[in-house]
């Protein structure tokens, strides 16, 4: 079925196009701009905004999906139904669900939990609305995980691995009191116990680099792109170039993003950190390194539904025109996944849509199709 989206506000690579129109044929956009292509249907998108389907390559919200309340758990088939659907709403139509590898730490973020909902995401793909993928954090700290996230990429079921280390006296926690602090405040850990997990987390980074080195290994002889996570230093950012790394998620500094742009490592922000105008974490704000040329693409981290609000936002708090924001959750994180068949609004680019209108200052998706194919639609009346 071929089908038509007129009266669009179509926001192209390099410029807006008013009053145009999209056509879909096969799942594939099959015409730009013209109004009399020929289509079995026409949606008639009264003015609304038209972007390409956002693209998120980090968005750690399944989780909570999963466990809602420290110990509370969903089944996985009814929690994955969940996080797409909301990924839908909120016009992400290629979504890279973060789970963390870390053995028996916090939650949900345990080599076996998180092995599962891999499993689980991988098989009810097919029937999911938007484009669902998994991206493995492997905290190198870890022991256990790396032989399970090795047997992972081996069956196909990654898609995106990256390293973090989130060991205090370095990265997103400059001291030990500091992550401490973070364990006691999120996850109610006995301050004793914090302590403890800090200590046990520095003394496991010693003989972190054989494994980490295996298993970019293992990614890059089976396709899989690779990401470091809250780079600090710039020869933090050269070793990880070194082991094949493409993107860097939350460089701490503009230092750290200015070495992965000279590296040629893409760098990711967080969307909400756009939003908030702050890093929760203390690090560099998302802002100043649009401002500084740094930052390449944003992702939704924790909150799927931040990511159109930035795209909205950084036009009216920075130099970048809406085309250019746009691209930041676009075409520019697609290209980083090594995805060339989506991420702009182009023919023979796969059909990958959002509509958008503003409502009560909010940019809200009234509509958004995956593949050609409707993936949600909300009617919120004429109020703009």
């Amino acid at each position: 079925m071929t089908i038509r989206l007129d009266n669009a506000r179509v926001v192209l690579a390099d410029r807006i196009a008013d009053g145009a129109a999209v056509t879909i044929e096969d799942g594939v956009i099959s015409a730009v701009g013209s109004n009399h292509a020929p289509a079995d249907a026409v949606v008639d998108l009264n003015g609304d905004w038209l972007l390409p389907g956002l693209v998120d390559l980090h968005c750690d919200a399944i989780e909570k999906e999963v466990e809602p309340r420290p110990g509370v758990r969903f089944p996985l088939p009814f929690a994955i139904a969940n996080a797409d659907r909301r990924n839908a709403a909120c016009g992400i139509t290629t979504v890279y669900h973060a789970l963390s590898f870390a053995q028996d730490e916090l939650g949900v973020r345990d080599v076996a939990m998180a092995a599962r909902i891999v499993h689980a995401i991988h098989e009810l793909r097919p029937v999911l609305l938007v484009d669902n993928r998994t991206h493995l954090r492997y905290e190198i700290t870890d022991e256990a995980g790396a032989p399970v996230i090795a047997a992972l990429i081996e069956a196909g079921d990654v898609e995106l691995l990256s390293f973090m280390d989130h060991s205090p006296g370095q990265g997103q926690y400059a001291t030990l009191d500091a992550y401490r602090d973070y364990l006691v405040k999120t996850y109610h850990k006995a301050p004793a116990e914090a302590e403890r997990l800090a200590r046990d987390k520095l003394a496991s980074r010693l003989d972190a680099r054989p494994r980490v080195e295996a298993l970019a290994a293992t990614a890059r002889e089976h396709g899989v792109r690779l990401a470091s996570h809250d780079d600090d230093r710039e020869q933090k950012v050269r070793a990880m170039a070194a082991l094949g790394v493409t993107m860097a998620e939350f460089p701490v500094n503009l230092a750290a993003a200015r070495e992965a742009r000279r590296c040629g490592i893409a760098t990711v922000f967080g969307a909400p950190n756009v939003l908030r105008g702050r890093s929760q974490s203390g690090a560099i704000r998302a802002l100043d390194a649009v401002e500084a040329g740094v930052a390449d693409c944003l992702c939704a981290d924790y909150a799927p539904a931040a990511m159109l609000a930035a795209v909205f936002r950084l036009p009216q708090v920075s130099d970048l025109d809406l085309p250019s924001a746009v691209a930041m959750a676009t075409r520019r994180p697609a290209r980083a996944a090594g995805l060339d068949d989506r991420g702009e609004i182009a023919v023979g680019r796969r059909a990958d849509l959002v509509a958008v209108r503003i409502v009560a200052g909010w940019p809200q998706a009234t509509a958004a199709w995956s593949g050609g194919s409707l993936a949600h639609r909300a009617d919120y009346g004429p109020l703009r």
